[in-house]
């Protein structure tokens, strides 16, 4: 449960380091992303497993680009559902996802594991 708790928080801290770097994406404060951070994790652990297999082929066609712009619409998604926590656009969904994805394997390297 404290390993579970951790990594929502580290998280969430890579959530709001990816908000003050990503001009369309904007945060009002932790708890807007502490609970955008576990809302994306539902999301991520729900929704994209099923997008990812039923858009399987054109991922394949894309050699796995698509995937950047399903972690965008998972982004987007956890906007829409989090009151505080806003993603304008197509284009900051999908570069806020890929640099959440950096900034997340980095922290979680080096705070959890």
């Amino acid at each position: 449960m404290k390993h579970l708790i951790v990594k929502i928080l580290v998280n969430g801290l890579a959530l709001m380091i990816t908000a003050n770097v990503i001009s369309g994406i904007y945060a009002d404060g932790f708890i807007a992303v502490f609970l955008a951070a576990l809302v994306l994790g539902i999301i991520n652990a729900i929704i994209r497993p099923l997008v990812l297999v039923l858009t399987l082929p054109l991922n394949v066609a894309t050699l796995g680009l698509l995937t950047f712009v399903i972690n965008g619409f998972m982004l987007k998604l956890t906007s829409i559902a989090v009151s505080g926590f806003e993603v304008s656009g197509f284009w900051a969904a999908t570069l806020g996802a890929l640099v959440l994805s950096v900034v997340s394997t980095v922290l979680n390297w080096l705070i959890v594991d």
